[in-house]
Order: C-alpha cells, then structure tokens, then sequence
C-alpha cells in the first residue's frame, strides 16, 4: 500500500498527488511511469507518467485528470490515504544528453510528464525553450516549475485568456523557421497535438520526440494493448517506449484505437457528475 502525502486540485478535473513509493523514487529517471490499481478488486489498472520524484523523502509525483471511472476513484482518495497497487519505474528513460538548442511542447495535462524530461535536459547543458499550451488560463499546469527551467517559456491558451491566443504549433513552427534551427523537439500532451507538432517539425527536419499514452494493461508487454505502429513496425509503447521519433509514428492507427473504449469512458464521466449534482442537492434540502 502507498499511502498518499499530499493532494493539491490543480483546476476542476486535474489533481496532483505526492505518493510514497521509496523504491521508484530512488530508480526512476525522466520519462519514464507507473501502473497503479486504485483498490485489490478488479480494479482497472492505468499508466501515470512520473511528474516529480523526491528520492530523500522516498516520494513520487503524480498528476492526473479525471476522464474515466479509475481517475475519479483515484482523485475521491485524500492525504493519509493509500493506493493499493503501484508498479513502476516503467518504460524505457529519456536519452538524455547535450545537443544544443531543444524546444520542449507540452499540451494540457502532457505539460506533467514534460516537466522532469525538460529538467534533464536543462542539466545536461542545453538550452530550453519551453512551449506551454491549454484550452484556457484555468487548464494551465506547472507555470512555475517550468519557468524556473525555461531559457524561454511560451505560452499560449486557445481563447487567448494567458499568453497568446493560439495553438502550440504556431510558435513551434516559428521557431523551426528561426536560423538556427532548434537541434530537437519534445511533445507531449493529446495525440492530435503531437500529432502535428511532428508534421510541424518535418520540413524542417528538427529531430521530433513524442511519448504516448496508449491503452495499458499490465505494463510489461504481455498483454499488447499498447501496441502502436512506429515506421512500419510493430511496438510496444509500454517496452519500447513511450518515446518514439513523432516522424515515424502512425498517429491515425493509435487514436482509432484510443478511441475503442471512449463511450464508456464518457459514460462513466458523467456518471460521475450526476452523482455529485445528486449529492449537492440532497445538501440543499436539508
């Protein structure tokens, strides 16, 4: 059991967790996840990448959004509380090393698992620049933490309510354009985003890396869930990755897949929401 530390609400769906888990803690290196279990039933099992680690007080960082059963389940959990199963480190670590210039793009909740790849690749000697985008200012996460990081941080939200009104390609592409051009790319956040991140950083030839979050299972490539096409190839996001070359991946394949179980991940959303409404008003009444 890995009781809970503390529990922050980042905005209305997106939650942050500091878990203790000393031996993940102390392993774990950038770009890498764990598979929890929320309780011993039959609980669904799911991939959270590693946002923070504290190997000193044995903790690890989690950020979540609240999409499915399991998330709601996870974020109802309070501080002193424990998730009853948690796997990881998991997935194969960031390359990490000196290249020059490195233009790291995070979209949403990717913003999280960017954050500790960004922080690496700032140690290693290059420069950061850092491209943060939302739907709005209250889906923005981590502004701190990545500024502190960032030689320069963009940030642009689709209604134009913090930085600039527009979507994270638009400077992306911008930059690419910029003589020099940036030596590589970092993407992480919705597939459709990464997606065209790597389309944006083809005619130039920036060197584009993505880490996907696919459907999971058992984490340790037994089960095939994760299975995702990758220049023609088969591969296993939970084993081989979950970072490939954005310019090798077949995007279209993976989201037809992701979207598999997408009515009943709605469907158990909403659930969720009826609940709560069911719940404010039988306070209402009383």
């Amino acid at each position: 059991m890995n009781k809970i530390v503390k529990k922050t609400k980042l905005s209305d769906e997106v939650f942050r967790m500091e878990v203790e888990a000393p031996l993940i803690a102390r392993e774990r290196r950038p770009g890498q996840f764990i598979i929890l279990q929320v309780d011993t039933s039959f609980g669904e099992r799911i991939p959270l990448t590693i946002a923070d680690a504290d190997p000193v007080k044995g903790t690890i960082t989690l950020i979540f959004q609240t999409v499915g059963k399991t998330t709601h389940l996870l974020a109802e959990k309070e501080a002193g509380d424990s998730i009853a199963a948690l796997l990881g480190p998991l997935g194969q670590p960031t390359h990490i090393e000196k290249v020059g210039h490195v233009v790291c793009v995070g979209g949403g909740i990717g913003v999280a698992p960017l954050h500790p790849i960004a922080q690496a690749l700032k140690a290693a000697g290059n420069k950061v620049t850092i491209i943060m985008g939302a739907r709005n200012r209250s889906l923005l996460i981590m502004e701190e933490e990545m500024r502190k990081i960032a030689d320069e941080l963009i940030i642009v939200t689709d209604d134009g309510s913090c930085g600039r009104k527009a979507l994270v390609t638009e400077p992306l592409k911008e930059l690419c354009g910029q003589t020099p051009k940036p030596d590589m790319a970092v993407a992480i956040g919705p597939p459709v985003m990464m997606k065209f991140c790597a389309e944006a950083t083809r005619p130039y030839g920036v060197h584009t890396v993505v880490s996907l979050n696919t459907i999971m299972i058992d984490g340790t490539g037994m089960c095939g869930g994760c299975r995702v096409t990758v220049g023609g190839k088969t591969k296993f996001v939970c084993v081989d990755g979950p970072e490939f070359d954005g310019h090798q991946v077949d995007f279209d394949n993976m989201m037809k897949r992701l979207r598999a179980y997408k009515p009943r991940e709605d469907a158990d959303h909403k659930a969720h929401h009826c609940r709560l409404n069911e719940a404010a008003k039988a306070l209402e009444q009383k």
